[in-house]
């Protein structure tokens, strides 16, 4: 495929990690908005703004159980000198033609039920008697075990303001406010909203279909045994994981073997549920690291953007990368190293901000912070490479955990932020403020 950013082609030359990162995202586009039902767009982004077509509440109702009545005819209620009054009837919710209040009456009214007509304030049951005439009750009793309750008279023990333990018509949101601006991530709360405004469906953009792959003939899946010579598989896992962490659909794919044409043959049987691909391994320069091998087959060498290209980066870990475009539909392809450590660490640096711009969204990467580094000496970093340690991050300080292995995984379980060390910088002291990407 033909780069953004123009890089001379001989094999020693090293991309800076903000070159290879500018690469992908100026050529991975966010995916087309579609109209999806409420549920099916969790985790997807709006396409546009979503306004109010009707009030919430649309009405004025109860917040508590209790009864209905005029603001004067409670007034100076007290458990000495209660205020009777005549129940009328019930109002539940859902009630379309609730009973009238007039002077000296009161309605029996259950929380969110609409303040019926001549109604001005509620009182809560607890206030009253329940229309037992035996003081101060807990509760109502169930209108099926207790039919009368609708009926006689109730004493009331305290007053009530106007409106009082009333939700007014309008309080959350207006007809015609903006209820989601475009660009919102739609979890649990923006999708009850939705629902509330009567809001059925919605126009978003897909999350996108993530497929990973591990390559390596040494590759056991977890649960099987281990003969000599093999490690389970951890990789597909962790980047399945950290897909869907960054909003993804993703499948993991099993282990591929060493061999050029299954790997091949895998990938392109992949493409018709993805909109991003990432393997890992096989990126290197052995005689067994397949990807290089098996990617040069795929796509259409005569058409423009398709192919991918292997570079080595300036960093430390995840130096040999491969980022391109495969198949009919150029689907992006991210080809991440093997090792555990800078498979990960190059998933948090280039493809979860990938993911993020199918997503549509603005905000791409994670958060960073500055932070004082708390070791007991110097952390050491290669010169020209840009390294990434990783870290426990508490209160403005960050402490190295693990070695720089880049195979170190039980380190990478501890860690919750990356120490960035610049490409110039080869010695950071104890108590040196350097930059720290938070993983939450």
């Amino acid at each position: 495929m033909s780069s953004a950013v123009t890089r001379p082609a001989g094999p020693d030359d090293l991309w800076s990690v903000d070159e290879h990162l500018e690469d992908i995202l100026s050529t991975v586009r966010p995916l087309e908005p579609i109209e999806l039902q409420l549920l099916d767009a969790q985790g997807c982004v709006l396409v546009e703004d979503v306004m109010v077509p009707v009030s919430l509440p649309p009405f004025d109702n109860s917040s508590m159980d209790g009864y209905a009545v005029r603001v004067a005819d409670v007034a100076g209620a007290s458990e000495e000198f209660p205020a009777a009054l005549e129940v009328v009837g019930d109002v539940a919710a859902g009630a379309a033609d609730p009973v009238r209040v007039g002077p000296g009456q009161a309605a029996r009214i259950m929380t969110g039920a609409p303040l019926p007509p001549g109604a001005e304030t509620v009182v809560p049951v607890e206030w009253t008697d329940g229309g037992l005439g035996e003081g101060p009750v807990s509760g109502m009793r169930a209108r099926s075990l207790a039919p009368e309750g609708a009926e006689g008279h109730v004493h009331v023990y305290r007053p009530a303001e106007a409106r009082a333990h009333v939700r007014a018509k309008g309080s959350d949101v207006r007809a015609g406010d903006r209820a989601l601006e475009a660009g919102t991530i739609l979890g649990p709360p923006q999708i009850a909203l939705l629902a509330a405004i009567g809001r059925g469906t919605v126009r978003v953009r897909p999350r996108p279909r993530v497929v990973v792959l591990s390559t390596g003939s040494e590759l056991v899946q977890p649960g099987e045994d281990l003969a000599a010579g093999q490690i389970y598989d951890s990789n597909s896992f962790a980047l399945t994981a950290a897909a869907r962490d960054a909003g993804a659909i993703a499948y993991r794919v099993g282990a591929v073997a060493d061999d050029a044409e299954t790997l091949r043959s895998t990938i392109e049987d992949q493409l018709i549920r993805a909109d991003l691909l990432v393997t890992t391994g096989g990126v290197s320069v052995g005689a067994y690291d397949v990807v290089k091998e098996a990617l040069s087959y795929i796509g259409d060498e005569d058409e423009a953007g398709s192919g991918v290209e292997f570079r080595k980066l300036a960093m430390q870990p995840g130096k040999p990368q491969g980022f391109g475009a495969i198949g009919p539909d150029h689907t992006p392809l991210l080809a991440l190293p093997g090792n555990p450590v800078s498979s990960y660490v190059s998933f948090e640096l280039f493809v979860r901000p990938a993911i993020r711009a199918l997503m549509g969204l603005t905000e791409l990467h994670r958060p960073r912070a500055r932070a004082a580094l708390k070791a007991d000496a110097a952390l050491r970093s290669p010169k020209g490479r840009r390294q990434f340690l990783r870290g426990a991050y508490t209160e403005g300080e960050v402490t190295p955990v693990g070695g720089a292995g880049s195979h170190l995984i039980a380190a990478l379980a501890q860690a919750d932020a990356l120490i960035v060390v610049p490409e110039d910088v080869e010695s950071v002291e104890p108590g040196s403020e350097v930059e720290v990407v938070l993983l939450g």
